[in-house]
């Protein structure tokens, strides 16, 4: 099939053209946008990532001039209208479950480095200051852990978890037999927020989970617990998070996702001043850390996303079972 990929950096292009299974693909730097869109004219699928946009819009344009495929290499379908690209009747296929662990570890070490300070220890150490002043951090053992969500990133974290001797309170519609048997205790979201050292965000974002960590769920919070984000930058009310971190109501603030982040990661904004004031914000906090939506970037994930989109193209081709196609209600 002849296929245009967006949002590509150089490793996209390393590994889906290691993986290609004899397809034609044409890759494309930027992102997918109602701007961008004629580049994928006279395509015939199109595969796309977490900060593309395939509104209704960009759905029409390109099914006349020949879409037949949507493959995402992710697991999020959020910016995609998936019910639109069905009636359409243009299947969207992702990446379920790439490397649950790749995320997971991801948000324990944003713990663990916004905890022990290690990355000012490193600017300090390598200024000639050996200095331990301000460094001090907490025990990880038997504190007090929520886990928002316990699919397939969040139970690799309940497993982490439990190797640091942490006490795991987790809240999901669907709990987790497996779970529960490693002694994983469910409860109401109300419940789970109450009373825990660390937060930490694992579920989709769906109109159900939009501002999931709100003002008032910021008020159940035990003052100074830590909140990690590694899943949708739209699960975070950002404004009711900045005057949390201000008030102290949170004590310390890790993400790997931003809710404007389709603006600025995955680019160099570095000889910039960025054009965003919440984010600018966050950045300049002490007790902040942010990365760029990096959780997914190890060898395992990439070649596994590479592996299953290609895997879901030829399914397509060859008239196979969409094993990974999404399908939601009303489509």
């Amino acid at each position: 099939m002849k296929i245009a990929v967006f949002s590509t950096n150089q490793y996209d292009e390393d590994f889906l053209s290691q993986y290609n299974t004899g397809h034609q693909i044409t890759f494309f730097k930027v992102s997918l946008s109602e701007e961008s869109a004629v580049l994928a004219a006279g395509f015939e699928a199109i595969c796309i990532f977490v900060n593309d946009v395939l509104n209704k819009q960009i759905l029409d344009k390109l099914q006349q001039s020949g879409l037949k495929l949507v493959v995402l290499r992710c697991a999020g379908f959020n910016n995609v209208d998936v019910q639109y690209a069905e009636q359409l009747q243009i299947p969207v296929l992702r990446v379920p479950a790439y490397s649950p662990e790749a995320v997971a570890e991801h948000a324990m070490a944003l713990i663990l480095t916004l905890n022990r300070k290690t990355h000012k220890a490193y600017n300090r150490v390598r200024e000639g200051n050996f200095s331990l002043e301000k460094l001090m951090g907490i025990n990880l053992n038997q504190r007090k852990v929520a886990v928002i969500g316990t699919g397939n990133i969040g139970q690799a974290f309940c497993r982490i978890l439990k190797g640091f001797g942490c006490q795991i309170k987790a809240h999901d519609p669907f709990p987790s037999l497996e779970m529960q048997e490693l002694g994983v205790k469910y409860g109401t979201l109300h419940e789970t927020l109450k009373d825990v050292d660390i937060i930490t965000l694992h579920c989709p974002l769906t109109a159900d989970t939009q501002y999931l960590i709100n003002e008032q769920r910021l008020k159940l919070v035990k003052p100074g617990a830590m909140l990690i984000n590694t899943s949708r930058g739209g699960l975070i009310d950002t404004k009711a998070v900045i005057l949390a971190l201000k008030s102290g109501g949170i004590g310390s603030l890790g993400l790997d996702v931003y809710e404007q982040e389709s603006d600025f990661f995955f680019h160099d904004f570095s000889e910039s001043i960025i054009q965003d004031e919440q984010l600018s914000q966050l950045i300049s906090f002490p007790n902040v850390l942010i990365t760029g939506h990096q959780g997914f970037l190890t060898q395992e994930a990439l070649t596994e996303i590479a592996k299953v989109t290609f895997g879901n193209i030829d399914a397509f081709q060859t008239g196979s079972p969409l094993v990974n196609r999404i399908v939601k209600e009303g489509s």
